[in-house]
């Protein structure tokens, strides 16, 4: 599949959502205010559309990062999407939390202990890199060692590619923002509007 291809499989389970009027715009979590909101939790609710992204991650796996021994899912929309890809690739998964549990082990990677495996974190989507770095961080304070992440969309901001790049770690994305324009039946000032917003 191309990642136009991709990006059409997120449109139909309408992942994809757009307010182009900036009083209605989306707030992220990052406190990022935007006209497109990009929700990959929908996929996990279509058995054959969450089944080919599965199968289009671990085959970029396959190739990217064939000596990966273990895949992690960052928390939470990444959990599912990684659980999927190491079935296939019959891998160890674990998984990062958001912030270490204030109980119990007190734990923020969670699964086995890692002991210098190889592993690939797995993302729904990259916006600013943050959530990617934090996970990395954290995978390798647990004894493994990241050798990329693969996600499942990236709106393309420099800050990402740049904040991936600082932390050593190769990353790839099954479909980004520009395939998704490509795909989308927009009107010109529609088409206008997404594209100066990522370009500021």
């Amino acid at each position: 599949m191309s990642p136009e291809d991709y990006a059409r499989l997120l449109v139909e389970v309408e992942a994809v959502q757009l307010r182009t009027n900036p009083e209605d715009w989306f707030t992220w979590t990052s406190g990022e205010r935007a006209p497109i909101y990009c929700d990959n939790r929908r996929l996990i609710s279509y058995p054959k559309a969450r089944a080919r992204i599965a199968e289009g991650l671990a085959d970029a796996i396959r190739i990217r990062f064939p000596e990966c021994e273990v895949i992690a899912g960052a928390a939470t929309a990444g959990i599912p999407h990684a659980a999927w890809v190491a079935e296939r690739l019959e891998r160890p998964m674990v998984y990062v939390r958001a912030s270490s549990k204030d109980h119990g082990l007190k734990r923020k990677v969670e699964g086995r202990p890692l002991r210098g495996e190889r592993v690939v974190l797995v993302e729904d989507l990259i916006s600013f890199g943050g959530t990617a770095c934090t996970a990395v961080e954290a995978l390798g304070a647990e004894g493994g060692k990241v050798i990329g992440v693969q996600g499942i969309f990236s709106y393309g901001f420099p800050a990402a590619a740049r904040r991936l790049e600082e932390a050593g770690v190769s990353w790839q994305t099954l479909t980004n923002y520009d395939a998704l324009l490509a795909c989308l039946d927009l009107d010109e000032a529609t088409r206008r509007v997404l594209l100066e917003w990522r370009a500021r």
